[in-house]
């Protein structure tokens, strides 16, 4: 008898699949109805842990589930300083299991996803391993916190989504992975609504007041909050229990009380943004300085970068120094020095301005406007003139630009590069590129496309610039072999 939808069943990952996949056995002697043993796949599995699961699909080719409970945990787990909010919030799966022994199963995982694409001996010949975060707590330089219920009509919650859940918000003020300060932000920012009774914005009959607060911080300690509303005219309770109406004197308190606990210098900008849309995402339309200015600066690699609320930067400060130092040094293996470099997806900037010291001119582009305008503020701050940025989808923006390149970086967004898009980078046919992958496996689903192109593999290295989640970069050098 096989498997039925909508079962709950027993067994041990015995697999794991990039990022998060596990593959779980079903024994006949612990499930009923069960004949022989089925593999089931689940999310959010960690190798060797006995679980319990609800059959989602039951093809016996494809089995899928979801995971209901872990009843042991599997003999990697071997952490016990976790964070509160862990297995409760949908952010961390790795959190049991000691940074070292994390580390070396990601790499195992990205080897399993890419040997089907590379032969055993290329992949051997090439893989340079991962490398592993500076820091593997406290390291996440952005946050983007949901203000919502922990329960249907319970208190004012503030934090990150509970696991499996699309409504329901944990009040995560015991963070492990963002900066410590970021935690003080949220617990402030919550007693403070909390206790005016102000509504926040449901998803559903979109109706409602707050919606986001977004913080970001660097290593040197500047921080920059951003609350995200509706546009509605909130109604709200001052401390006397007095019912009022508007925006201007409720936000001035919320303003007064984080600078109370920070103080005037520990605190860089204080931001409020509309955001009219019904989607459940973050977006600027109208935003507004309560105190301070509206950005911050972080260093990197002795280079100065202005972050603005909205503008993509690494979320990891020091693995980002990691990940572009691999970034030179193979750019400086495959190139000694390129005239010309395009930085395609380029973002704020970073990689374009960190390459400019070993090219004659690097040529950045990148969709989001606003990301090129602080890259362009970026290259003249840090005094450099070989740098161009140019805003607009890279399937387009190629076709303007008269000058050819000798060297390709591209940095994609998770979804990869588009096929149109790859199709005229190849067309190129540069001597080199390097493909940096935020999400490994669309680097698997690319790279066919770039052997056809007459391209091959020479370095490939991972680095860990999300510890404690399932996710990991992948930086691969490709040298083009034949027409």
């Amino acid at each position: 008898m096989a498997l039925k939808k909508g079962q709950r069943v027993t067994g041990k990952v015995v697999a794991m699949e990039f990022p998060n996949k596990g593959w779980v056995l079903l024994s006949p002697e612990e499930n009923e109805g069960i004949t022989e043993p089925v593999r089931l796949r689940v999310a959010n599995a960690v190798l060797g842990q006995k679980v319990e699961c609800f059959v989602k699909r039951s093809r016996k080719e494809k089995a899928e589930g979801s995971l209901l409970s872990v009843l042991e945990f599997s003999d990697l787990e071997k952490n016990t300083d976790l964070c509160p909010h862990f297995g409760i919030c949908g952010g961390c799966l790795f959190q049991r299991l000691p940074y070292d022994t994390e580390v070396e199963l990601k790499q195992n995982l990205i080897r399993d996803l890419l040997l089907p694409v590379l032969e055993k001996e290329t992949y051997l010949a090439v893989d340079e391993g991962i490398a592993k975060s500076p820091r593997w707590e406290h390291y996440r330089n952005k946050m983007e916190f949901t203000f919502g219920d922990e329960y249907k009509e319970g208190p004012l919650s503030l934090g990150l989504h509970k696991k499996n859940s699309f409504y329901d918000i944990v009040n995560t003020t015991g963070c492990r992975i963002c900066e410590a300060d970021m935690n003080r932000v949220l617990s402030v920012t919550t007693d403070y609504f909390r206790s005016r009774e102000v509504s926040y914005y449901h998803r559903l009959r979109h109706t409602g007041f707050l919606r986001h607060l977004l913080v970001r911080q660097t290593v040197t300690k500047e921080l920059l909050v951003d609350l995200i509303t509706s546009g509605e005219e909130p109604v709200w309770r001052d401390p006397k229990g007095v019912e009022k109406q508007g925006t201007e004197e409720l936000l001035e308190g919320w303003k007064d009380a984080l600078l109370e606990e920070f103080g005037p210098q520990g605190i860089t900008g204080i931001l409020h943004t509309i955001n009219t849309r019904e989607a459940d995402v973050v977006e600027d339309h109208g935003t507004r300085i309560l105190y301070g200015r509206d950005y911050i600066e972080e260093q990197l690699l002795e280079l100065t970068f202005k972050i603005t609320p909205f503008s993509f930067f690494q979320t990891n400060s020091r693995g980002a120094e990691v990940l572009y130092s691999v970034v030179r040094d193979f750019i400086r293996e495959a190139v000694d020095h390129p005239a010309t470099v395009y930085d395609l997806y380029s973002g704020t900037g970073t990689i374009a301005q960190i390459m400019a010291d070993v090219s004659d001119r690097v040529i950045g582009v990148e969709i989001v406007e606003e990301a090129v305008r602080a890259a362009r503020e970026n290259a003249q701050k840090n005094g450099l003139s070989n740098c161009e940025f140019l805003a607009g989808d890279v399937l387009k923006v190629l076709d303007e630009i008269r000058e050819k390149p000798d060297f390709i970086i591209l940095d994609p967004p998770r979804d990869g590069v588009h096929p149109k898009a790859l199709k005229k980078i190849l067309e190129y046919g540069v001597s080199s590129m390097i493909y940096i992958a935020c999400k490994p496996s669309s680097l698997a689903r690319d790279l066919p496309a770039f052997f056809a192109a007459g391209y091959e593999v020479r370095r490939l290295k991972a680095v860990d610039m999300f510890p404690r989640t399932a996710n990991c970069e992948v930086c691969c050098l490709l040298t083009k072999t034949s027409c």
